[in-house]
């Protein structure tokens, strides 16, 4: 069974940064998609970055320049690398994955496993 779980949230400043993980278990697909997503009180899930295999790389415009996703797979997790983060940054993290190559990386329909969330927090 595959088990994401995501660590690293927490409170910080505006300007301030954070490294977020996720590591899987269970989880025996080489050529997978991996994506982090987030959601704000009130808001839809948003697409933040994803990651494939071959190390392609999709972020949303709006953490271009800002954040980082990359992974490890010989430790077989994931990470959000977020600097410079503002107040609208706030949101629920999640990390997902899909046992196949992307395919609208940034859509959430696109992916099967889900991690449990992790929260950020930033102040102004």
């Amino acid at each position: 069974q595959v088990h994401l779980v995501e660590s690293g949230g927490g409170s910080v400043q505006a300007g301030g940064s954070l490294r977020l993980s996720c590591a899987a278990s269970g989880y025996p697909y080489s050529n997978g998609c991996w994506g982090w997503f987030r959601r704000a009180p009130g808001t839809e899930r948003e697409g933040v970055a994803a990651i494939e295999r071959n190390g392609i790389t999709n972020y949303v415009d709006s953490v271009k320049g800002r954040f980082t996703i990359s992974q490890d797979g010989a430790k077989n997790t994931l990470y959000l690398q977020m600097n410079n983060l503002k107040a609208e940054d706030s949101a629920t993290y999640y990390c997902a994955t899909r046992p196949a190559p992307c395919v609208r990386p940034l859509d959430s329909n696109a992916y099967y496993y889900w991690g449990q969330g992790t929260q950020v927090t930033v102040s102004s």
